[in-house]
């Protein structure tokens, strides 16, 4: 495992990332959508996290980057409302809005082929 983190300076491959995605919310208003979003990637497969701190969300952004998080989804009103999230990537940054199922299935295409692609 050693070497694995040191070829990688700790940002693994989603694929073998402890935590692929971690989920945002703006504020505590969106903490039960960011459960909801966590919890259906989490039926999926797919290992995840919500950071349920009052910080600002500024913070809570640079601390997932910090922790060389693959996915970071931040979940606010204007997601709610669409039943989106709004993707960030570790390699591309903002991504957008996408669908929830939208992006499963980017993860789980990634996941499959060992791609590099969050990076």
């Amino acid at each position: 495992m050693a070497l694995l983190l040191e070829k990688y300076a700790g940002a693994l491959p989603l694929w073998l990332s402890p935590t692929q995605v971690e989920v945002l919310p703006v504020s505590e208003k969106y903490a039960d959508y960011a459960m909801d979003v966590a919890e259906k990637l989490s039926d999926t497969g797919i290992r995840v996290e919500v950071d349920h701190s009052s910080e600002k969300l500024g913070y809570k952004i640079r601390k997932a980057q910090l922790q060389k998080t693959p996915y970071i989804l931040v979940v606010g009103e204007k997601e709610m409302t669409g039943r989106n999230v709004s993707v960030r990537s570790r390699k591309e940054g903002d991504i957008g809005v996408e669908s929830i199922n939208q992006f499963i299935e980017k993860v789980y295409k990634q996941v499959e082929e060992k791609t590099n692609n969050a990076l």
